[in-house]
C-alpha cells in the first residue's frame, strides 16, 4: 500500500468524489431498507443463540458443555453483528426501533453496553486509523504506532515487543475487557441515552448468565465454560475486527483527505463467499462500509465492485485480500511498530502517518 498523500489544494473535484459515488449506489437501490433479509437473518442467529441455550440445559453437569460453550461463543459474535446493524440503522430507519433491537442484543443477550459501544464506534467511523482520534487505535494493551511503542513502560514495553507473537492469545480476554468497559462506562461519563436501562439490562444479563451456570453446573465444570465461552467469544470478536484497518495506513494530523480517501486508504476487504460473508458478519466489506455506515449488510456484497469501479476511475488504490492474508499484514504491523523498542532505538519525533505497515 502507498503512503497516503494529500490532496492538491487545486483539485477543483475535491469534496465531490464521494457525492458522485453515493448517486450511483443510491441508484441502484443500494441503500433501501432490507426488511425481508433482516428478519431472516434475525430468525436465524436467535434460534442458533436459543438453540445453544437449550442444548445447555438438556446436557446436564457434563464436561460436554465445553463443546456447548464453544457453539456459543460463535452465536454469541453472531448476536453482536446484528447489534452492530441496530448502530448503525441497517434494519431500521426509525431510530428507537434500532436503540431496542441494540439493547437488547447487547447489554440484555450478550453483556456489552450499547450506548457505550456506539460511542467508542462512531469515533472510529469519524477518523479511521487517525492516531490520535480513533480508539480502536489508542494506546492500550496493544500499540499501534511507535511512537505509541516508544511511550510505553515497564511491562508494557516488554509486552510492545512480542505483542505479534501475542496477539492472538490476547484476544482470548477480549471478552473479559468488553465486560469490564461496558460496566465502566455507566460511570465514567460516557454519552448514553439510556444510561439506567442499560444498567438494568446488564444487571439481569450477568444474574442471568451467571445463575444459568452455577444452577446447571458443578463450580468446577461453571467455570471452564465460563472461560471457554467467554474467550473464544473475544477471540472471534477480535478475528473479526482485526482485518478491517490493521496493518493499513496510519492518519496524521497532518494529512488532508477528503471523507472518501479517507475511507478507502484506511479499510482493508476480505475476499471470500457466502461463508466468509456470514463468518464475518459482512465486516468483509470494510471499505463498503465505511462509505455506506447504513447500507443494510445484505447489500455490502453488490455494492463492492461498484465501489471498486469508482475508485479505479478516481486512482483510489482499493485495498483486498484473503482471510489470512489479512491476519498477516496485521502482525506484521504490529511487529514492525515494535521495531524500535527491540532495536534499543529513541524516538525520532516524525510521524507515523503514511506508514503501510506491511
Amino acid at each position: 500500500m502507498a503512503a497516503l498523500a494529500p490532496l492538491a489544494e487545486s483539485d477543483s473535484r475535491r469534496g465531490s468524489d464521494y457525492s458522485r459515488l453515493s448517486r450511483r449506489i443510491s441508484a441502484a437501490g443500494l441503500l433501501e431498507r432490507r426488511t425481508g433479509w433482516y428478519v431472516a437473518r434475525i430468525a436465524l442467529t436467535v434460534g442458533l443463540f436459543v438453540g445453544g441455550w437449550i442444548a445447555f440445559v438438556a446436557v446436564g453437569d457434563s464436561w460436554w458443555q465445553l463443546a456447548v460453550a464453544a457453539f456459543l461463543a460463535g452465536a454469541t459474535t453472531q448476536v453482536a453483528f446484528l447489534g452492530h446493524d441496530a448502530g448503525h440503522r441497517q434494519m431500521f430507519r426509525n431510530r428507537r426501533a434500532s436503540e431496542v433491537a441494540g439493547l437488547l442484543a447487547g447489554n440484555l443477550a450478550i453483556g456489552l453496553s450499547y450506548g457505550w459501544w456506539v460511542d467508542k464506534h462512531n469515533r472510529h467511523h469519524a477518523n479511521p486509523n487517525h492516531s490520535h482520534d480513533d480508539p480502536d487505535v489508542g494506546a492500550g494493551a496493544l500499540v499501534w504506532t511507535s511512537e505509541q511503542a516508544l511511550a510505553t513502560r515497564g511491562f508494557g514495553r516488554w509486552l510492545a515487543q512480542r505483542q505479534a507473537y501475542l496477539f492472538f492469545p490476547m484476544l482470548l480476554l477480549e471478552g473479559l475487557a468488553l465486560h469490564v468497559a461496558s460496566v465502566r462506562a455507566l460511570t465514567d461519563g460516557t454519552p448514553m441515552r439510556h444510561r439506567r436501562t442499560e444498567a438494568i439490562l446488564l444487571a439481569l444479563h450477568a444474574a442471568g448468565y451467571l445463575g444459568a451456570l452455577f444452577m446447571v453446573l458443578s463450580p468446577g465444570r461453571a467455570l471452564a465454560f465460563l472461560a471457554v465461552h467467554q474467550g473464544l467469544w473475544g477471540l472471534y470478536m477480535g478475528c473479526s475486527f482485526a482485518p478491517n484497518h490493521k496493518g493499513m495506513p496510519m492518519v496524521g494530523d497532518g494529512d488532508d483527505l477528503d471523507f472518501l480517501r479517507k475511507q478507502v486508504l484506511t479499510s482493508r476487504n476480505v475476499r471470500g463467499g457466502a461463508l466468509v460473508d456470514f463468518a464475518l458478519g459482512g465486516l468483509n466489506y470494510q471499505i463498503e462500509h465505511h462509505l455506506f455506515p447504513s447500507m443494510p449488510r445484505g447489500n455490502l456484497r453488490r455494492a463492492q465492485p461498484v465501489v471498486a469501479e469508482y475508485c479505479a476511475e478516481q486512482g483510489i488504490p482499493y485495498e483486498q485480500t484473503g482471510l489470512f492474508d489479512s491476519y498477516r499484514q496485521a502482525l506484521h504491523h504490529l511487529h514492525a511498530v515494535g521495531a524500535p523498542l527491540r532495536a534499543g532505538r529513541t524516538a525520532d519525533g516524525g510521524g507515523i502517518a503514511g506508514q503501510s505497515g506491511r
